[in-house]
């Protein structure tokens, strides 16, 4: 049987698959192992004492970076890696040492002459508090700024010697608009007065000061849009210097302004108009023109200054939804659809609305008004702004009978739903293994009812992730895993 099989077009990443089979026995697990054909197999969770032993013994450096990514390394094992020579394989170990590592290992890097390694140390929650307030002390200003930034949760002492570390790059990661972490940190009351006078915190800063007029006109004269992107949605914002925040060359800042719950309507109306109008007119420079990183930062940032006016949640519009759930702008009608007191009218309008993120939105709060069929229309037209794996139909699961139904749909999208239904008929399950959209046919691998003659024959798919798949499948026969290794010289 296997003789007549073709062989997989992509090999190495069924090979790769295969590694990540959770039935591979121990004994074909061992075959992956001194040719160094996928690293893969040093990441499998059911690695024996023996076959951790083996790979260290083969010096493969692809294999032991590897298996110091391995979540599931036993902590012995870790501690005694911590001295490799390859800094890569130390940095490797505290990125995967997430399932309570030991003290004494974190102890035996926490000097490390790395940079790198210091650096996952100051990213990591898991190293002890004592030994990662050391790194404040660093004296790398990248393994500062990073701990500053990861580390939200530092004891003051810690934040402050970051917020007035002699580094630029340092106090800017420390008093920032976005942290790797949260909660955001916030910043002692006594080091606002230097922070706002400070060019690299001052955007950070603003959020946390208390606004006089003085203060507020200075701001909006400052040269930084960021900072003065700040001011425009700080709630104490003096009304007279609104309008011209309104008109401010970055329009970014003008979003801020379209976003406050004071700002008059109709001058809402002239910033939005004018977002859409100016960023459509935005045009980049031509190779040879010179512009500085400010205003190239500039032209990036009112170019995609209206999918953030899309974007926007308005909290102050859930709090008062009703008002606001037929608002001409999508950002105000998602905001009213976050809530949870709509009533069944508004809900059922918000559901059909125009713009997907606010069907999303309001199906997500009203999960008792979606029904079979609203939530079979809402995934279809789901349209994501951004690049995402969830769709509605992970939220609001479709009944059998729809899923059977959509397997012989026009749009591949929604044929990938059906193997959602464990009792497909076989016949169905055959008909999207053979699909002509890869992705039906990806996410058909793993179907309970999938013949075992149609997995195997999914190995030589023509679309590597398929093929990777099938090769990942515990139901895939010894056979065929022994026919696999045997392909590829292992």
């Amino acid at each position: 049987m296997s003789d007549a099989l073709p062989r997989p077009v992509h090999l190495d990443a069924v090979v790769d698959g295969l590694a990540k089979n959770p039935a591979l026995p121990t004994e074909l697990v061992r075959r992956l192992l001194p040719h160094g054909q996928s690293s893969v197999v040093a990441l499998r969770p059911d690695l024996t004492g023996d076959l951790i032993t083996e790979i260290l013994a083969l010096d493969d450096i692809r294999l032991t970076h590897a298996l110091a990514l391995n979540r599931d390394l036993p902590h012995p094992v870790r501690t005694e890696l911590a001295g490799h020579p390859d800094p890569g394989v130390r940095a490797a170990l505290v990125v995967g040492a997430e399932r309570g590592a030991p003290r004494e290992f974190f102890e035996r890097l926490a000097g490390d002459p790395d940079l790198r390694v210091r650096e996952c140390l100051a990213e990591s929650d898991r190293v002890p508090a004592d030994l990662r307030a050391r790194l404040a002390a660093d004296p790398e200003p990248k393994v500062r700024a990073t701990l500053a930034q990861w580390w939200t949760r530092a004891p003051e002492p810690v934040r402050r010697t970051l917020l007035t570390d002699p580094e630029d790059s340092v106090r800017a990661a420390a008093c920032a608009t976005y942290y790797r972490r949260l909660p955001h940190p916030v910043p002692p009351a006594d080091l606002l007065p230097a922070l706002l006078a400070d060019p690299v915190t001052c955007e950070g800063a603003v959020r946390h000061c208390t606004l006089d007029a003085a203060t507020a006109r200075r701001l909006a004269g400052d040269p930084d849009d960021a900072v003065r992107r700040e001011l425009a949605g700080h709630p104490d914002l003096p009304p007279e210097l609104r309008g011209g925040l309104a008109e401010d060359p970055g329009l970014r800042v003008a979003v801020a302004v379209f976003a406050r719950e004071d700002t008059p309507e109709p001058l809402r109306a002239v910033i939005h108009a004018r977002i859409l109008a100016e960023a459509a007119a935005t045009q980049w420079p031509e190779p040879e023109d010179e512009l500085d990183e400010a205003a190239l930062l500039r032209l990036f940032e009112n170019e995609q200054a209206p999918a953030e006016l899309r974007r926007l949640y308005l909290p102050w519009v859930t709090a008062d939804p009703l008002p606001h759930a037929d608002s001409p702008y999508v950002c105000f009608r998602a905001s009213a659809a976050a809530s949870d007191r709509l009533p069944a009218p508004v809900v059922a309008r918000l559901l059909a609305d125009e713009d997907s993120g606010v069907r999303t939105t309001m199906a997500g709060h009203a999960p008792h008004a979606v029904d079979a069929a609203t939530a079979e229309r809402i995934d279809r037209d789901h349209r994501p702004e951004k690049r995402t794996r969830w769709r509605p139909a992970d939220d609001f699961p479709l009944p059998a009978e729809v899923l059977r139904r959509l397997a012989g749909d026009p749009d591949p999208r929604m044929r990938q739903l059906a193997p959602r239904d464990p009792a497909l008929p076989v016949e169905t399950v055959r008909a999207l293994a053979a699909d002509p959209d890869h992705l039906v046919r990806r996410v058909t691998v793993g179907h309970p009812r999938l013949p075992l003659e149609e997995l195997t024959r999914l190995l030589a798919d023509p679309a590597e992730s398929v093929a990777a798949a099938a090769a990942a499948d515990p139901r895939l026969p010894v056979a065929q895993m022994c026919r696999i290794l045997s392909l590829a010289g292992l």
